[in-house]
């Protein structure tokens, strides 16, 4: 299903992107102690940046972990039935979580909103930097890990009318 394939080249794409993002955080941590004890003069900046990179690596991959089948699971009944069985059993579940993940999103945009509006800053440390583009970047997450949760939903779907377990090839995380 042509749909299925782009929301994942999207998700796919957004987690290559988190997993890049590992490198200016590392960068940053490693600048961080250098300055702090080689130096003697720690960052304004190196805590807030690495939970800001933190976050997007996380928020930006959550819809990738879902997509190759890498979140928590309990297999222990589920591995002895059926795909059409586990089919009707995840199509229920995406079911329930899927307007979650919705109503979840709308409220993470108020935030970005908000913030975007007010020019709120964080005050956490003396940078002090504005936070809206940390609050885009979680609703950008959650956007995608809804499109992952639909596609997965569809996936199911065709598992139940199918009854083949053909839907349930996992990609190699790539």
């Amino acid at each position: 299903m042509k749909l299925i394939a782009f929301i994942e080249s999207l998700t796919r794409y957004a987690g290559h992107l988190a997993a890049i993002l590992i490198l200016p955080l590392v960068a940053a941590l490693v600048y961080e102690v250098f300055s702090r004890y080689v130096l003697g003069s720690p960052t304004l900046w190196a805590f807030e940046t690495s939970y800001m990179v933190m976050g997007a690596i996380f928020m930006l991959g959550m819809a990738n972990a879902l997509r190759v089948g890498q979140h928590v699971s309990v297999d222990v009944i589920t591995l002895k039935l059926s795909p059409r069985v586990n089919a009707a059993i995840r199509t229920l579940c995406y079911l329930f979580f899927l307007p979650l993940m919705i109503w979840l999103t709308w409220e993470v945009f108020k935030y970005f909103h908000d913030a975007w509006e007010s020019g709120e800053r964080s005050g956490r440390s003396a940078w002090n930097p504005i936070v809206w583009p940390v609050y885009l970047v979680w609703c950008v997450g959650f956007s995608l890990m809804c499109l992952q949760l639909l596609a997965e939903f569809l996936k199911s779907i065709c598992t139940l009318i199918k009854g083949d377990g053909q839907t349930e090839h996992r990609e190699e995380l790539v």
